[in-house]
């Protein structure tokens, strides 16, 4: 990315915007786990005083020795609401955790009309990251092979998660900065990748006339390289056009980059889908994706 891109991002880091907001509300409860599924619920991931938690998606009775890919779920809300532990990532994280990954859907920070989080929000994807990697032992975790998935706004996230190199500066300082917070694939999920066209945004805050190299900087369209981590990108035809033009879009810079990646067109769904829509049934499409580049078959 440009430097212009880089300074941008450090004067959205001269006032982080958790020590902003207000407490995060309580979190909510998750239906019984499934046979075969332990799940911890509400785990503190991030640096001491911040309230987002993470629920963890963990394969049962996995033998000793054995090492699991990891995925962080990343939820929707328009980068104001959502919530880890909605029916979409309890879906996705339950998949997971059957078919031998752990998941963790994460909770991160969310703007107000006087509280903007770019790039708050996608640090705390990252931190999630680097915390799944330190904690690689203690839940068998293969560290060298975590991926990302998230819809709506999340699907954004699990792109700049993706897109994202250290040299682009976002990269938080810390907690855990001893380890990576790159990832090896993505699923992005009904999102919008190129943020150059519109004209305001509740994460960063202000309009694009008056922060435009910020809008730059939230695009993962303008990450692209041949060092992009594989994507699968999902939509729905039943969904916006605009949002639809948005995935089309980013699956030709993608192509363009030389990234390996596929886009699917789920034909009548809607926005907001998790896998099993009634339209089809994208677990096996999914999985298989993951299994390609985190489990190597």
């Amino acid at each position: 990315m440009q430097t212009s891109i880089a300074l941008s991002v450090v004067l959205f880091l001269v006032l982080p915007a958790w020590a902003q907001q207000a407490p995060a509300k309580k979190p909510a409860p998750l239906p019984p786990a499934p046979a075969g599924v332990v799940i911890e619920e509400s785990v503190a991931y991030l640096a001491p005083g911040r309230a987002e938690t993470a629920d963890l998606y963990l394969p049962a009775k996995r033998a000793p020795g054995v090492r699991s890919p990891a995925v962080v779920i990343i939820h929707g809300g328009g980068f104001t609401g959502g919530d880890k532990a909605a029916a979409r990532e309890f879906n996705i994280g339950t998949t997971l955790a059957l078919h031998g990954y752990v998941g963790m859907s994460i909770n991160y920070a969310l703007a107000s009309k006087d509280t903007p989080t770019w790039p708050q929000n996608l640090q705390d994807c990252m931190t999630a990251v680097r915390w799944l990697r330190k904690n690689a032992d203690r839940l068998q975790i293969d560290a060298a092979h975590i991926g990302t998935i998230g819809g709506s706004a999340g699907g954004h996230l699990a792109a700049m998660l993706a897109v994202a190199e250290s040299k682009d500066g976002l990269d938080p300082a810390g907690p855990y900065a001893e380890f990576s917070c790159r990832v090896q694939c993505a699923v992005p999920m009904y999102g919008a990748y190129d943020f150059t066209d519109r004209k305001e945004l509740s994460m960063i805050g202000k309009p694009r006339e008056q922060a435009p190299e910020a809008y730059r900087a939230a695009s993962p369209i303008l990450y692209l390289n041949r060092h992009t981590p594989p994507m699968l990108v999902l939509c729905g035809t039943g969904d916006a056009p605009a949002t639809v033009a948005q995935s089309e879009r980013f699956a030709a810079a993608l192509q363009k980059a030389g990234v390996e990646h596929e886009l699917v067109l789920v034909e009548g769904a809607p926005h907001s889908f998790h896998l099993q829509p009634k339209q089809r049934d994208l677990r096996p499409l999914v999985l298989g994706f993951f299994d390609r580049h985190l489990k190597g078959k």
